[in-house]
Order: C-alpha cells, then structure tokens, then sequence
C-alpha cells in the first residue's frame, strides 16, 4: 500500500475505496450495520455505487483514512470482479492517476502518465461506462459525499 500511496503521491490520511465480487469479502472491514442501512446498500449492488460503512476496529489506516468509516463498493464491472474472485478478496480500487490529476482512460494514458517499471501489470479492458468516479453515499447519515 506504502508503495500504491507514493506512485498516486496520495496521504495515508485519504483512505482508499475497497471494491469486491460480493458483500462476504467486505465483512472483515466493517461494523454491522442496521438490517435497514444494509438492505439499502445491497439493493444498490452489484452496481457503480461506493457506499461509505462503518468501519471494523481492525480496518488499517490506510484504507479508513484514520476515520470511522469504510468506503466499499460491489462491482459490476465483469472484468473487475473476476479478478476480485480471482484475487479470493476484497481489492483496492482507485483511478489511474496522480493525485489531484485527471484518471488516465485507456493502456495507453496510464502507460503515458507513469514511469517504465513503476507499474506491475495493466490489465486491458473495457471501462465500466461512466463518465465521472463512482457516486459515493453515506449509509448511516444518507448524505452524499460525491455525485
């Protein structure tokens, strides 16, 4: 993560989105929630949605951002979530650029915008279809934090 961090030149304090194939592989990271809140987030899901939970005590640092919630996501996304299930968890999802920058939009931009070697892998594939990040929610409050 200490290396995602300074390739993105991102804080810790930030916190990361957590993406997944099923609501099993995001468990770890959070508190229970209310049978309401959680029927409202799974009925969202899969989908291109990030909902903001509260976060287990055992939720490191850099995935809260040192807060009390969780920012997680059930994707629908084919390609991702088979490298979720691939993967047997949970995945850090962030966009392909430096921070405060625009998201590069295909191998080529990301190739462009980071040094030769910094990268392990691009995966080739199509985008999910949206034109700007995930809407981001707050499943206790219901605020919006991104639209």
């Amino acid at each position: 993560m200490e290396r995602l961090l300074r390739l993105k030149g991102r804080s810790v304090t930030q916190g990361l989105i957590l993406l997944a194939a099923g609501w099993a592989d995001l468990v770890p990271f959070m508190s229970p929630l209310p049978v309401a809140e959680r029927d409202r987030v799974l009925a969202s899901w899969p989908g291109a949605i990030t909902w903001l939970l509260p976060a287990s005590p055992q939720a490191p640092l850099w995935l809260t951002g040192g807060g009390d919630r969780v920012a997680v996501r059930v994707t629908a996304h084919p390609m991702a979530a088979a490298l979720c299930r691939a993967c047997g968890k949970a995945l850090v999802s962030t966009s392909a650029n430096r921070s405060g920058q625009p998201p590069a939009r295909s191998a080529l931009a990301v190739r462009r915008r980071f040094l030769p070697g910094t990268l392990d892998v691009i995966l080739h594939g199509a985008l999910g279809g949206l034109s700007r990040p995930t809407p981001i929610r707050d499943a206790v409050t219901g605020v919006w934090l991104r639209r």
